[in-house]
């Protein structure tokens, strides 16, 4: 069902895999030793606009005595809260910018404006899903644990409730991420002490957010404090969506492979590479877009090189593109709103049982493995003609296609 050789999957020979790890180290070391002054103004810059319009967004919301105020003020409040969660909080947690030294843009001491923790997301994102992107049983991000988005995980009757989890995750985006982080904290402790430590740390930052939005700005509103009380309760559920749509189309469309354990016993950094290609997908977005995405329309690049700095992932998409091309590989990507409907397509499909589905285990369009492919092929070769992932995909019989 899921992926469990790379490379037959692929169509790529162990030679090519080491080619294409070379070419991504290289363009790598480009961005690195090129990284300076404009980067770093650019993190400032942002951060500087974020607080801006975060303030001018409140100054609305207490301002304003309509509600087409009220609304706008909801909505920029929204949007800063957006780029603090995923172009600033996310980035500097992945330590695209500590390279600058600077101890106030720094993955060790940033907090960012959310319920969960910071330390304990780093560990279950930085660590468990960013180094074992899509294992299924290794991974927790396939489905967050609440959803089964792959056949790899045995259908049960709860999931039939799935549409109606994927809604309240939704919603309620933040908490998850706050509850994924903290269990995955204490899946890695042995002591009682040390797993209440980890709880007692998530129950205070929670004290500290929720009395920020709904007790302390609501209070400083004196007798308007429902109108500000309702606006931050708004702009927290929008930022919650915004966010909640960005990493599931870039983790849960077609094309966004998922492994087995087995691809990672003995894995190669060339072949961590491959598998970071195959199991993200991006977005199409312009650079307004991309921005209030935190540059996450750019999946692929992310989880190729997370710790390089987001606002040079456009031109690091170009190379990564023109090297799917080279070796036949494809380069997921899609209108966003193609995307987020595949990813629903998958989320309330697989709500039933397997025996309502349509398409074998091995060919579904949301996971595939290498036995897709009817019948075998030839390794790509770098100096003749490359037959490669995308045409063997190309010369598939239509019923292997069907959802």
């Amino acid at each position: 069902m899921a992926i469990t050789d790379i490379k037959q999957y692929a169509h790529l020979s162990p030679a090519d895999v080491e080619a294409l790890g070379c070419e991504l180290d290289t363009i790598r070391r480009d961005i690195e030793s090129s990284r300076g002054g404009r980067d770093a103004n650019y993190i400032y810059r942002t951060i500087a606009a974020q607080r801006i319009l975060d303030a001018a967004a409140r100054s609305v919301i207490f301002g304003s005595r309509g509600k087409a105020g009220w609304m706008a003020g909801v909505a920029a409040l929204a949007v800063a809260k957006s780029i603090e969660n995923m172009e600033i909080g996310h980035n500097v947690g992945h330590g695209q910018w500590d390279w600058m030294n600077d101890p106030e843009v720094h993955s060790g001491s940033w907090e960012w404006d959310m319920a969960g923790v910071s330390a304990q997301w780093r560990y279950s994102h930085n660590y468990r899903h960013h180094m074992f992107t899509n294992i299924v049983g290794v991974d927790d991000d396939i489905g967050f644990g609440v959803m089964r988005v792959t056949r790899d995980e045995p259908w049960r009757p709860r999931h039939l409730l799935q549409p109606l989890q994927n809604l309240l995750l939704a919603v309620t985006f933040e908490w998850g991420i706050a509850l994924h982080g903290l269990y995955s904290e204490q899946d890695r402790m042995s002591g009682t002490a040390e797993k209440k430590a980890e709880t007692r740390a998530l129950i205070g930052k929670i004290a500290r957010q929720t009395g920020k939005d709904y007790l302390l700005f609501p209070a400083l509103s004196g007798r308007r404090w429902r109108r500000t009380l309702a606006a931050n309760a708004a702009a927290n559920v929008l930022r919650n969506l915004w966010a909640y749509v960005v990493i599931f189309c870039g983790h849960f469309p077609d094309g966004a492979e998922k492994f087995t354990p087995a691809v990672v016993e003995q894995e190669t950094k060339p072949e961590w590479y491959l598998r970071q290609m195959l199991g993200s997908a991006n977005f199409e977005a312009g650079p307004a877009l991309a921005f209030a995405s935190g540059h996450l329309c750019h999946q692929i690049e992310h989880h190729l090189f997370p710790d390089l700095p987001s606002n040079r992932y456009p031109e690091i998409a170009v190379r990564v593109r023109a090297l799917c091309e080279k070796y036949d590989l494809p380069y997921t990507t899609g209108p966003l709103l193609r995307q987020y409907l595949l990813t629903l397509r998958t989320i309330h499909k697989l709500a039933l049982p397997d025996r309502f589905l349509v398409a074998t285990s091995d060919a579904a369009p949301e996971t595939a493995s290498e036995r897709r492919f009817p019948r075998s092929a030839p390794a790509a070769n770098p100096s003749g003609g490359r037959r490669g992932l995308r045409t063997a995909l190309a010369e598939l019989p239509r019923r292997w296609s069907l959802a």
